[in-house]
């Protein structure tokens, strides 16, 4: 498939065939598809926490839900084979910026402009939906409740120090429904790239 049909096709999948497992080569590859992404000064401050088990997966939903009977959304969701849990790493860019070829001498985390270990991270797990397309999957990124981290962490023994980025699911298509959101339709690239100072449209001076 061509990477700018990767691109187009790829959209949040909300429901998954139960019947059908993800190959693990499938899933090794969105893994070390996911390692490629860049880093800064290349410290790589990622976990991916892989859940093919069902009960490692039922284990996940109980620990991310109050109980109850699942709405639509969730029930759909719940079919994926696969979860893989993406967690940053602040304190390996804190340490690797501290080294002497990066100038810094503390781990101050003020220098930072941004959270770079959750936008690294970010980054991987777009290339593992990415890779899903490409492989004939459909994913989902989705986040994890705040007041249930405790009990993921836990459950799962994840260190105190790893964030949650979000979770990727991963399976074969099922239908489902498009999400309402989308009836607010793309924004146009006129719209929100500036070209020169802000405010200013790009204009695309070239064909396609």
């Amino acid at each position: 498939m061509e990477f700018k049909d990767v691109v187009r096709k790829r959209r949040m999948v909300r429901a998954y065939d139960p019947g059908r497992p993800v190959p693990d080569e499938l899933v090794d590859t969105a893994l070390r598809h996911a390692i490629r992404a860049p880093s800064a000064g290349f410290s790589q401050g990622w976990d991916f926490l892989v859940l093919r088990e069902p009960a490692d997966r039922e284990l996940f939903w109980t620990s991310t839900t109050d109980g109850g009977d699942p709405d639509s959304w969730l029930r759909g969701l719940m079919t994926a084979p696969v979860l893989i849990v993406c967690l940053s790493d602040p304190d390996t860019y804190l340490d690797r910026y501290a080294e002497s070829d990066k100038g810094w001498t503390d781990r101050d985390e003020s220098r930072w402009p941004v959270p770079f270990w959750d936008v690294d991270t970010g980054m991987a797990a777009l290339l593992m939906l990415l890779t899903a397309v490409d492989e004939g999957l459909g994913a989902l990124f989705f986040g994890v409740p705040v007041e249930h981290h405790g009990t993921v962490r836990e459950a799962f023994g994840i260190p105190d120090g790893r964030r949650f980025v979000g979770v990727v699911a991963m399976g074969y298509p099922a239908p489902d429904r498009r999400s309402p959101s989308l009836r607010r339709g793309r924004r146009p690239v006129e719209e929100v790239a500036h070209e020169g100072r802000f405010g200013t449209p790009w204009v695309r001076n070239a064909p396609s």
